[in-house]
């Protein structure tokens, strides 16, 4: 009986010491999970550097992305924060609410929720005035990017960047993930001669930048000089897509609905420089692309014939209820990508519009020049050459071997603005 005891009792003891020292082990995990956790720039700024904001007027340029993890607003989170003295927002392009359709004025008004005033950034004004800039001594920027060049929030950013220098603001980067990933770079370098709204600076059109990146490489290469912090990410690398970071997707644009638009972007939206339709006034906006004259069942297999990586066309026909071909049944392709690290979007991009020139000659158009001989194509191509090349029968291959070298170029200068 006693020994039964002795061997219950020694049992009993090393299971004990067996148990603290898995406790251990999960409380150490724990805490090492809870360093490489993931968190957005907001988060980090209301956790750990809310010094930045310590006594300052804050005036914040955001839209609906700008959410927390658990979706909560940055203007509520700033506004009901006894810490912070929020006195101004700033909407760029669709609004701080995103209540507007792509190229729709937003004018002033006063926030509903919160009674600040909200000054527009897209329109009459893209950089804020003097005036709009009494009331505040630092801009936070927290905006989420799509990681395409033409996509205006980077340019609202850069502008307001310019007006805060100019005016002795600080301005604050709040800095959210890519959703491309900061590995893969693509397409043409912008000339300058092209510069618009959708494409401001030299940059390709997948950067594979975020956009405290893209803030310190605007304001060194450029000559901004303004007063920049960047809130970096936690958890975030360069091999991650939107969808790694395990954040909700918050469309950023009402044609930017889902990730799986946003990673046919870069490509797809070259089509708003034709008269066919990119899907705009449809569920699939630049998956969807067509017109009335295409014969959906022959372009969807000539794409399929090149065998571009990481993805497949889908013969689809689909009636756009507004912009180009509203109301009117079109025929083209569904974008399908089956390997997002593996396809190539500008690549495929330009692949669908030579396509569509090659196939349909009389039908098929580019946008009206302007006055300078320049179309909205070339403005978000970032030149003028690849229209001409398309048009005189050259290959998507000799297109991109005649941007190599400057695209190399950027890649070597990018590197000293990476943060992660």
């Amino acid at each position: 009986m006693k020994k039964m005891v002795f061997l219950l009792t020694t049992f009993i003891l090393i299971l004990s010491s067996l148990t603290a020292v898995l406790a251990n082990k999960d409380e150490a995990k724990g805490k090492e999970n809870g360093k490489n956790e993931f968190q957005l720039g907001i988060e980090v700024l209301l956790n750990e550097q809310k010094d930045l904001l310590e006594g300052k007027r804050v005036g914040l340029i955001t839209n609906p992305t700008g959410v927390d993890k658990e979706l909560n607003s940055i203007v509520d989170l700033l506004h009901n924060d006894p810490d912070v003295q929020l006195t101004a927002l700033y909407g760029p392009e669709h609004g701080v609410r995103g209540d507007a359709q792509a190229g729709e004025y937003v004018e002033f008004y006063n926030d509903e929720t919160t009674g600040l005033p909200v000054y527009s950034l897209y329109g009459q004004t893209r950089k804020p005035t003097p005036e709009m800039l009494e009331d505040v001594d630092v801009l936070l920027f927290d905006i989420q990017d799509v990681g395409t060049r033409f996509y205006t929030y980077i340019y609202t950013m850069a502008y307001a960047m310019e007006a805060a220098a100019e005016n002795g603001k600080e301005f604050i980067v709040l800095d959210r993930p890519n959703p491309l990933g900061g590995q893969k770079v693509e397409g043409p370098v912008l000339d300058p001669d092209y510069a618009s709204f959708v494409g401001n600076y030299p940059i390709p059109l997948r950067h594979g930048m975020t956009v405290g990146e893209l803030a310190k490489l605007f304001n060194e290469e450029f000559e901004i000089a303004a007063d920049l912090t960047v809130v970096e990410m936690k958890g975030w690398n360069r091999n991650m897509y939107y969808d790694d970071t395990k954040l909700e997707f918050v469309l950023p644009s009402p044609n930017m609905p889902t990730l799986e638009t946003a990673i046919v972007y870069p490509g797809a939206a070259l089509i708003e420089g034709t008269n066919v339709s990119e899907g705009r006034g449809t569920t699939k906006p630049f998956e969807f692309i067509g017109a009335p004259f295409v014969n959906s069942t022959e372009f969807a297999a000539a794409l399929n014939e090149l065998e571009l990586p990481g993805v497949t066309f889908r013969a689809a026909s689909f009636t756009p209820s507004f912009s180009k071909h509203s109301g009117t049944l079109s025929h083209g392709i569904q974008i399908h990508v089956t390997n997002k690290k593996a396809y190539r979007p500008v690549e495929t991009g330009l692949h669908i519009v030579k396509t569509l020139h090659d196939m349909y000659p009389e039908d098929f158009e580019f946008r009206a020049e302007n006055s300078a001989g320049i179309s909205f194509f070339d403005n978000l191509i970032g030149n003028g050459w690849i229209r001409e090349m398309i048009k005189s029968g050259d290959t998507v291959t000799e297109m991109q071997n005649q941007w190599k070298d400057e695209l190399n170029e950027f890649k070597q200068a990018r590197k000293e603005y990476l943060i992660y």
